[in-house]
């Protein structure tokens, strides 16, 4: 991701469609996300990526390390419109980067209870249900269950045929 991005990703993110299954839903603001880009871009243990459908910006991944360093936590969203399939072309290519040039030993995620198409698509990409957290999002109206998912880089590997780090 570059500052060329940014227009594009705020507008992503701010889609009703993407925005109503974030945990922090609020509207985001240029300045704030300028902020937001300006922090995160210079963060060694954050990968900011952009998909690209032949040539064309279709959707957001961060990868974030953590205390230890070969595990990582990641969110992502296609771009309101992309085609059918963005979302597991996404998310293969993101796991690829993540267990390939980051040489991560696990990635996790997590989606609210109600967010049908990420527990779908994780599923789908071979992560593992690794837990249920009750209540643990408040929206400011109601509390949600946060499922929570891990996949391992021998896992993936299985999968791909990848290489493991």
């Amino acid at each position: 991701m570059t500052h060329g991005d940014l227009a594009a990703v705020r507008q992503w993110r701010n889609h009703p469609d993407v925005r109503q299954h974030m945990f922090d839903q609020h509207e985001i603001t240029p300045d704030e996300h300028q902020q937001w880009f300006e922090h995160q871009s210079t963060d060694p243990n954050r990968a900011l990526l952009i998909y690209e459908d032949d040539g064309l910006p279709s959707g957001f991944v961060a990868i974030s390390r953590g205390r230890c360093l070969q595990v990582a936590d990641w969110g992502f969203y296609a771009a309101p419109g992309a085609p059918k399939g963005t979302g597991r072309a996404l998310g293969s290519l993101a796991l690829d980067h993540a267990f390939g040039s980051m040489a991560l030993h696990k990635v996790c995620g997590q989606a609210i209870a109600g967010n049908r198409r990420s527990i779908d698509l994780h599923l789908a990409l071979g992560f593992r249900h690794e837990g249920l957290l009750r209540d643990q999002h408040f929206d400011g109206l109601h509390y949600h269950a946060v499922v929570c998912f891990g996949l391992l880089a021998t896992e993936w590997s299985a999968r791909t045929g990848a290489r493991s780090a």
